[in-house]
């Protein structure tokens, strides 16, 4: 009796882990704008997010012929996975001209948007903002 709720608790975890992967995945392709930051969300979610959940359901089974079979498409998952995953994005790297731009945000630019017409290393008293100085 006590070695079913041990399982089920164990099940119940490993399912759970798995599901906050792969809902988190979901709300990481929906978050990032880049396609190889969309790619890295998705390929962990599914990376992990198999993994714990077919954990799970092969911890529910006991071990059997299922479990067995479990493994085996873990298996596949994290062999056909990475490699799907650097087709598209050698893919992408082909494709997109914009991909080895780099953005860079300087700290007056930033300040002043913040501060909405503020002069730059400056604070609102008018002294000189130590982050400033030398620049």
């Amino acid at each position: 009796m006590v070695w079913e709720w041990i399982r089920f608790f164990a099940v119940a975890a490993l399912l759970l882990v798995g599901m906050f992967f792969e809902v988190l995945a979901v709300f990481g392709v929906q978050k990032f704008k880049k396609a190889l930051n969309r790619m890295h969300a998705a390929a962990m979610g599914d990376t992990l997010g198999v993994l714990f959940i077919f954990l799970g359901l092969m911890v529910m089974r006991g071990f059997t012929m299922d479990s067995l079979k479990l493994f085996l498409v873990i298996l596949f998952f994290w062999m056909a996975s990475p490699v799907s995953g650097h087709m598209i994005s050698r893919l992408e790297a082909m494709t997109n001209p914009n991909l080895g731009e780099i953005s860079v945000i300087r700290m007056g630019e930033q300040k002043a948007e913040a501060g909405a017409g503020q002069a730059e290393g400056k604070q609102k008293d008018g002294k000189e903002d130590p982050e400033h100085e030398g620049i």
